[in-house]
Formats: structure tokens, C-alpha cells, sequence
């Protein structure tokens, strides 16, 4: 028999809700409507989008996704983020969704970028929050998109880790990216769950994409909802510099928010999201 690529997992109808398993990631659809994708950040599931999908899932449908390695999600064999990234185009053909819209925190910003340079015509807007289209050259001074090796010094101290540290360096890490106590605790948990080799590798693949050049490619509306914390002054010169090709940009910055921005400003965050998908 052959074997379908998406299948449904499960159906609640009464909620309106689906799950579809694909081997980089799993689905849950909610609402109907307009098509809208909802992609995590690195390490995190598809539970970043609850209140967001609670809201959007009145009017438009919601596809969120969690990425193979993430939360109860099998992982896959590296490559691991260009895999996604074709299979989410497939994903969007074989489902025939019609120009659906992205929404991508972090990683799934950044995905949201490469997709809709990959595929011009594929997707009506993306709706970016705190994403780059190069994190490397955030992190590395001079940074000319040089690879980095899986088997780095710093990736092979990070699998070799024990459990305890390992998370005690995510909690750590965490109290810098989101302002609001008790959303920390829940992207803690989140983190937890993740595949210790996919979480090392995945970010590796993540540093290695740099789309400042890719990001020309793009037709549709790019809109960012961007964090401030610690110095707006310096976020808003680093987006400047990264959009340097897609002069169109629209960025949106939040007071007092830091990278979890949907966690510190919620009010602000949905505001902004529904005003723009309109």
C-alpha cells in the first residue's frame, strides 16, 4: 500500500482541530479561514502559539507547527533545518493552501524568510517576531558567512553535558529572553523536552543560513515585530544593517519586551499581529 506523506493523526471536530505528522514535524490545525502558519523558536513546540492561536483561530486557520526534536516529535538526521524547509513547501502544496500567511518567532522567523525567498509566489505575507535573516553575524564579530562544523569544540562540550547543566544553561539563557517570570517557566519545560543532539546540530544549521542577500528575492509584505531589551537603539541599527536588501521592510518595536515578545507584551504583540493579517 502506498504510503501517504501527511496523514491525520487525530480529528476533534468539535474543536475544529487536526493533527498531521510529517518526519520534520508535526501539525495541529484549529479554525477556519485563511490559511496561517504558525512556526516556533528554537527549542520550543508548538505550545509558544497558544494564546496567539486562541485568538487567530476565530477568523483564519491555524497550522502550528513543532519540528522533528521538539517536544514529543521524533528527531531526524541533519541537515535538519533545510529538511523542514522543504517539506514545508510541500507541506503548503500537497494540503493546497492557498497563499497562506507565516508567522515565525526566531527560527521559525528566520524560516519564514527563507521560504518565502524559496517560493515568491507560494505565501501572502510573513509576520516575523524578533528574527534575523543572519543570527551568525549577530554573534560572530566580522562575520563573512563562514560554515561551521557539527563537530565544533563548543557542539561537542554541549552533547557531552550532563542533564543537570545542560539544563541549568537553558534556564539561564531563558531569564535573558523573556522578562515574564512565569512564561519563563513554561519555555523551560518546553526546552526540556528537546532532543539533545538536534538541539546542538539545529542551531548549528541555523547559524549557518545567511539569507542577507536571499531576503531580495522576497514579493511579499515582510512585517517584524521586534524586541528592545536590552537597547533599542542597537536592535533597531542591527535590523537596518540585515534588511539592507529589503529596503520595504516594516518593523515594529516593543517597549520592554525582550525575545520572547509574545510572552512580555502580549496586548501589544496580538494587537500588532491582527492589525497586520488585515
Amino acid at each position: 500500500m502506498k504510503t501517504v506523506t501527511f496523514f491525520i493523526v487525530s480529528l476533534v471536530s468539535s474543536l475544529l482541530t487536526s493533527v498531521y505528522a510529517q518526519k520534520s514535524f508535526e501539525v495541529t490545525i484549529k479554525g477556519k479561514g485563511a490559511p496561517i502558519l504558525l512556526f516556533p523558536g528554537f527549542g520550543c513546540t508548538g505550545e509558544l502559539w497558544n494564546e496567539t492561536v486562541a485568538e487567530l483561530s476565530k477568523t483564519n486557520e491555524c497550522h502550528v507547527f513543532t519540528f522533528a526534536g521538539f517536544g514529543n516529535v521524533a528527531p531526524i538526521e541533519s541537515p535538519w533545518f533545510s529538511k523542514i524547509k522543504d517539506d514545508v513547501i510541500q507541506y503548503v502544496k500537497t494540503n493546497k493552501l492557498i497563499k497562506p500567511t507565516l508567522i515565525g518567532h526566531s527560527l521559525g522567523g528566520t524560516l519564514s524568510y527563507w521560504l518565502a525567498a524559496t517560493e515568491p509566489e507560494l505565501f501572502k505575507k510573513v509576520i516575523a517576531v524578533d528574527a534575523l535573516p543572519c543570527s551568525a553575524a549577530l554573534m560572530i564579530p566580522n562575520y563573512n558567512g563562514e560554515k561551521i562544523p557539527y563537530d565544533n569544540p563548543q557542539s561537542k562540550m554541549m552533547l557531552q553535558m550532563d542533564e543537570a547543566s545542560f539544563q541549568a544553561m537553558n534556564a539561564q539563557t531563558v531569564g535573558f529572553m523573556c522578562k515574564n517570570p512565569e512564561k519563563q517557566k513554561v519555555i523551560i519545560e518546553m526546552m526540556k523536552k528537546a532532543d539533545r543532539k538536534t538541539y546542538v546540530n539545529g542551531y548549528i544549521d541555523m547559524l549557518n543560513l545567511d539569507l542577507r542577500e536571499e531576503i531580495a528575492k522576497i514579493k511579499i509584505p515582510v512585517i517584524i515585530l521586534a524586541a528592545t531589551f536590552p537597547d533599542q537603539a542597537t536592535v533597531e541599527k542591527t535590523y537596518q544593517a540585515q534588511f539592507e536588501k529589503l529596503p520595504s521592510v516594516k518593523i515594529y518595536y516593543a517597549e520592554n519586551a525582550a525575545h520572547f515578545v509574545m510572552y512580555d507584551q502580549p496586548e501589544w504583540f496580538l494587537k500588532n499581529v491582527k492589525a497586520n493579517l488585515n
